[in-house]
């Protein structure tokens, strides 16, 4: 009988399997770190139990394990990014885009780590307002804006390093409601003042929420006056990217980032009982491509961090991109005067997307092609 979850030939549940054991005894981790690492351990094994299905013709068996549906696991993220980026291309207004970069100082890390849902959070708010102040002065793009903004967490060799992905609308709404201000095809907003605002706006906030207790100084930093010295002591760098030219573009660039888990499968080199081997993009290099080999504890604890708290959301709308602002983007899109993309798979169930993908019946059977693979037996898990 055939087992159809295909896998590739090393993973990062393979490791868990091998590891989490040992490294749970070492190390104290949180609840959800907990359950990130029993989920994609026994994500589309017997653990979580499954079905049968046979073909009504030649009788063919095939096993197929349920999904664990981690947010964390390298495995069930593709279906839910095909979704999410069909939905968001029907909403986008049909203009050029722009990918804009924020990051923190290492030095905000320690800070941000122990107070992970209030500054993750706080990173959202920061960056908003930064774009939308700087958008709105008639100095620069003089009109309301939006994005779409994406929270990660890791660099490519694991390090932890919170950044938000934007995409941004090329250009806004003026006051009046009445014209769409489009911004230059190669110019967007000043890096330098926008840098310069974040730097301010991040701060006043962090100030605020330390002030109220809401967000606690690491035991290592000697006062509030010390931290506000780290975070003015050098100039933070905002990164616009090259513009994006349609909707369709956007959402199949953004979907590289929104669903992504901080490594995948594909990335996997090697895995044995005392060490891993895996590739990385070294950006200071010009993208160079690396392979680096960590021990397996050094390795599970970059990929625990990136764990985000539950219920956490790191996909957010703003301006004019917000759910409560649907009016105003429709005017945008009025006045854009320019045809907007229909969802293709708003309302399918996840078989007849597969199929749309695919391009043939998800229950046809691989061996005869000529019959369905029906249900046949229930598997409870192990």
């Amino acid at each position: 009988m055939k087992q159809i979850n295909k896998r590739q030939s090393f993973e990062l549940a393979d490791l868990f399997r091998i590891n989490s054991k040992k490294f749970t005894n070492k190390h104290k981790l949180c609840r959800d770190q907990l359950k990130a690492i029993t989920a994609i351990s026994e994500c589309r094994t017997s653990k979580m139990g499954g079905h049968i299905n046979r073909c009504n013709s030649c009788q063919h068996k095939e096993i197929a394990y349920n999904s664990c549906r981690n947010r964390h696991c390298p495995k069930c993220q593709y279906l839910k990014q095909l979704i999410w980026t069909d939905k968001l291309e029907s909403k986008l207004p049909v203009c050029n885009y722009f990918h804009v970069v924020f990051t923190i100082p290492s030095s905000l890390h320690k800070l941000f780590y122990i107070n992970q849902r209030q500054c993750y959070d706080l990173l959202f708010k920061a960056t908003s307002q930064t774009l939308l102040k700087v958008a709105e002065n008639p100095q620069h793009l003089g009109a309301k804006t939006g994005a779409v903004s994406v929270l990660h967490t890791w660099g490519q060799s694991l390090t932890y390093h919170p950044h938000i992905h934007m995409i941004v609308p090329g250009g806004g709404l003026s006051d009046d409601q009445m014209e769409w201000v489009e911004a230059g095809k190669k110019f967007f907003l000043p890096v330098k003042v926008l840098s310069d605002v974040y730097r301010g706006v991040i701060w006043g906030l962090l100030k605020k929420r330390i002030l109220s207790g809401e967000i606690k100084l690491p035991d290592d930093e000697k006062s509030l006056e010390s931290l506000k010295s780290k975070v003015y002591a050098k100039s933070w760098n905002v990164y616009i990217k090259k513009p994006l030219t349609s909707p369709k573009s956007v959402v199949r660039y953004l979907g590289n980032y929104t669903h992504r888990v901080a490594i995948s499968n594909n990335r996997i080199i090697k895995i044995d009982q005392q060490s891993i081997t895996f590739s990385w993009k070294d950006y200071r290099k010009g993208k160079r491509k690396q392979n680096m080999t960590l021990g397996l504890d050094e390795f599970m604890g970059r990929f625990l961090r990136h764990i985000l708290p539950s219920g956490f959301y790191k996909i957010r709308y703003t301006g004019l991109l917000a759910a409560a602002n649907g009016n105003k983007r429709e005017r945008c899109q009025r006045l854009i005067k320019k045809s907007q993309p229909i969802a293709l798979l708003q309302g399918l169930k996840m078989k007849q997307v597969l199929e749309l993908i695919t391009g043939r019946p998800v229950d046809q059977c691989p061996k005869c092609t000529k019959g369905k693979m029906l249900p046949h037996a229930i598997l409870d898990p192990d």
